[in-house]
């Protein structure tokens, strides 16, 4: 058996270079979609998964109406072993562009990485981890647009690290069930996916950020639209007859704290609301905020604020009207893998046998093992060594890719042995 310094090594070599395929496919979700999966790229990145499931030697391998492909890794020990189950999504986020991804693989020696002529910056006090990795192969973007490695870096990690149990039966291990899927990055991502006949025990998804980390908790998730209604007249004749919903937006905007309760402003256990789009024109406007908080609680409390902030600015002009709706996206699955510890512990001892020391981490976000484990599979999540996700200036550690994927070859192993 290959040491896992030797394992990890030959892991990132063969995750890396599925990655830098991967990521050359437009999939950004959009949640105006009517469909599913909310974008065609998606199904174009799902289909060529298919295939390679296919061609690494799984079995049961299938891509259903939704998109959702599945595979089967079956045992190599005859005992009784629980069926765990690999998640990764292939949608990636709209903040920034998707399309036409050129990624570029460079040594790090030190100090800022300069993305091209794109005027962006990759700059180690506005990315800390950065300075841990020196001397070490770094895949960015070239600077216009992100890179894609949440979650396609979790996707390859996945992929090379089944390739190698189907390659290395001598590895002990039983049933692992992969699942990829899309819409994660708009909260739809498993909406629909069959969680009773799938047939895991347990879940992991691969959605993480720094090499060791692990999470079990995540935010709460809601989302809440605002439907404001002014008063439409021309405005040559508007004088105390129009009624801007703009304006009304903006008063909206303006009641937010300037020094609490945004994104910006916390951080920790910190919950917040953060407007994300405001769509219209003087006679209508949407305004769309995401509010987030470990504590259910407090969600509440925080969709209550934004409510409040609604019927204030409706009661200063009674000749508007604003329509609320919230939803809730995700609830955070610590309490439920609370009663499911040896997720956690396996996953630890695996992280162990990479050379790492884990560490439990909350997400200030969410994952689809969110979603996952209140639909009644209990899922934690493990590092994929991407950071900077969302961005222009998304980068992630070659060598650490491979340390994920040697996790997972790990985890498999762990849960056979007992």
């Amino acid at each position: 058996m290959a040491t896992e310094t030797t394992l990890a090594a030959r892991l990132a070599e063969d995750a890396a270079e599925r990655l830098m395929r991967y990521v050359r496919i437009d999939t950004r979700s959009d949640e105006e979609s009517d469909t599913y999966p909310s974008t065609p790229g998606q199904l174009e990145l799902l289909r060529l998964l298919r295939d390679e499931l296919d061609d690494v030697g799984l079995a049961d391998v299938t891509m259903d109406e939704h998109g959702y492909v599945t595979g089967t890794l079956p045992a190599t020990v005859e005992h009784e072993v629980p069926t765990i189950a690999l998640f990764a999504h292939v949608d990636t986020a709209r903040e920034v562009s998707g399309a036409g991804v050129s990624p570029q693989r460079v040594r790090y020696d030190g100090g800022e990485i300069v993305l091209g002529g794109s005027g962006q910056v990759i700059r180690p006090e506005q990315s800390p981890e950065l300075e841990n990795h020196v001397g070490h192969d770094l895949i960015t973007t070239d600077g216009t647009t992100l890179l894609g490695a949440d979650d396609k870096a979790g996707v390859a990690e996945i992929m090379a690290a089944v390739a190698y149990l189907v390659e290395h039966p001598e590895v002990p291990h039983g049933t692992v069930k992969v699942a990829f899927n899309p819409d994660e990055e708009v909260g739809r991502g498993v909406i629909h996916f069959p969680v009773e006949s799938f047939g895991a025990t347990a879940a992991y998804t691969v959605d993480g950020s720094t090499a060791g980390e692990l999470q079990t908790e995540t935010f709460s998730g809601a989302q809440v639209r605002m439907h404001i209604h002014g008063r439409a007249i021309h405005p040559g004749w508007a004088s105390g007859e129009l009624v801007n919903a703009i304006k009304l937006a903006g008063e909206i905007l303006a009641r937010l704290p300037q020094d609490r309760l945004s994104p910006e402003t916390t951080e920790g256990r910190d919950g917040y609301v953060h407007p994300v789009l405001v769509e219209g024109d003087s006679s209508a406007v949407e305004l769309r905020f995401i509010v987030r908080d470990f504590d259910d609680d407090l969600l509440a409390q925080h969709v209550a604020f934004l409510r409040g902030l609604a019927e204030e600015v409706c009661a200063a002009e009674q000749r508007c009207t604003i329509e609320v709706e919230d939803r809730i996206q995700y609830r955070n699955p610590r309490a439920a893998l609370e009663r499911h510890p040896r997720i956690v512990a396996n996953l630890e001892e695996a992280i162990r046998r990479v050379g790492l020391e884990p560490k439990e981490t909350s997400i200030r976000g969410g994952t689809d093992g969110s979603a996952l484990t209140e639909m009644g599979l209990p899922s934690a999540n493990i590092f994929t060594g991407g950071h900077d996700a969302h961005s222009e200036r998304e980068w992630i550690c070659v060598e650490d890719m491979g340390l994920a994927a040697a996790t997972l070859v790990e985890l498999a192993r762990v849960w056979a042995e007992q």
